[in-house]
């Protein structure tokens, strides 16, 4: 027998493909091989097995995940039998990688230098990168300041829960927060603030210690979360509108209730439904009859989360303190996980796993590199770093 095809025999293949996976993803080897092989049988090609997959040429592969036709052509709801299954895309590319392991056509370095593996999801997802030249030398060429990278103890985790998350960022965090302190005492109140950064970076819960801190020093502060104008989510899937334009969100109203709340005013604002991703206002911005809008007081400090509050032009003048805090790709799939799988029971697993690996390539892309080129401040969290401009570095020196 072919030495190829004796690999590529389901028994023989899986066994090879475990021992590399090892070298792809510790947390492998917390596995029985029969735990492996219940989850890639998930994986094995229906018609005509394992030696049925065509294995692409690393620079054929290189370009096809680098292209913006092949994320948009991504299923988020693909339909079989009644229900949806992962997009035949994302099957293949894994089956791919796969086969090329086993065979020796991959390399283990160079599937790690373009794709992370999630276990719990059991599939291949591309690396977005993140920090190109231009982002570094918008800081200077180097953090502002290095710490040590505590997020490797999560390499073997499937799930991550907030106050892991919370205890390996402490130092980043802190110094962080210490900054903006320093910042805001140096320009004064009131002050509009607005942290940009992926889902389940860490932005709510950064803006809400944030928020403790200031009011511990009987500050009043306020937050505005940008996710609460989105429009509705079956309205945008419809018509094929992306979550990082003006055409996802009330606009009008966003843009309006800054100015305002910056001049003092009370405002009233959409919310959201993250369950039934429903708004309580309808397309023309009008409240719906059973709507409920949050009424949000002036205050000294003001603050705006969510994916692109900085992008949009019209906004970013009004804003004071511009700051992305990123965190990579395979620890907020880790923390969305235990998040929005585990405790919010949020999404159908394999929606849940063809959205992620079509949204990151494309936000990186068009709304967090974009606004790391514009902000004052970037937190990395995985890089365990804060990057600084010199304006900043210099107001919060004085």
């Amino acid at each position: 027998m072919d030495q190829t095809k004796k690999l590529l025999d389901a028994n023989t293949f899986s066994q090879k493909l475990f021992e590399v996976m090892k070298q792809i993803h510790p947390g492998i080897e917390e596995m029985e091989l029969y735990e492996f092989r219940y989850a890639l049988n998930n994986f094995f090609p229906s018609e005509g097995g394992w030696e049925s997959i065509h294995i692409l040429h690393p620079e054929e592969i290189q370009a096809m995940v680098s292209d913006f036709n092949f994320f948009e052509s991504i299923k988020i709801k693909p339909i079989k039998d009644g229900c949806i299954i992962l997009d035949h895309n994302i099957l293949n590319l894994t089956q791919t990688l796969f086969t090329g392991l086993v065979t020796g056509v991959y390399s283990v370095e160079w599937v790690n230098k373009i794709f992370s593996f999630d276990l719990r999801g059991f599939y291949f997802q591309v690396r977005s990168r993140y920090f190109t030249e231009k982002i570094k030398n918008h800081f200077g060429g180097k953090p502002y300041r290095q710490f040590e990278r505590k997020q490797q103890i999560f390499d073997r985790e499937q799930s991550i829960g907030y106050k892991d998350f919370k205890q390996a960022n402490l130092e980043v965090d802190e110094f962080f927060m210490d900054c903006i302190e320093r910042w805001i005492n140096v320009k004064g109140t009131p002050i509009l603030m607005a942290i940009a950064g992926p889902t389940a970076a860490g932005k709510t819960e950064i803006v809400e210690r944030l928020e403790s801190r200031f009011v511990s020093k009987s500050q009043k502060v306020t937050t505005i979360e940008m996710d609460n104008f989105l429009t509705d989510r079956d309205y945008r899937e419809a018509h094929g509108i992306n979550t990082r334009g003006p055409q996802a969100i009330h606009y009008d109203r966003l843009k309006q209730g800054l100015i305002d709340i910056t001049k003092g005013k009370r405002i009233e604002i959409p919310r959201y439904d993250f369950v039934y991703a429903t708004s309580s206002h309808d397309i023309q911005g009008n409240l719906k009859p059973d709507g409920k809008p949050i009424c949000v007081e002036p205050a000294d400090i003001i603050f705006i989360e969510g994916n692109f509050p900085f992008l949009l032009p019209e906004l970013a003048p009004l804003i004071t303190i511009k700051v992305v805090y990123l965190t990579d790709d395979p620890i907020r799939m880790k923390r969305k996980w235990r998040r929005d799988i585990d405790y919010r029971k949020k999404y159908d697993p394999n929606y849940f796993r063809n959205r992620f690996f079509k949204e990151q390539f494309l936000m990186a892309e068009h709304t967090y590199r974009p606004q790391m080129e514009l902000c004052d401040i970037l937190v990395d969290t995985t890089g365990a770093a804060i990057w600084m401009t010199n304006e900043a570095a210099n107001i919060i020196s004085e």
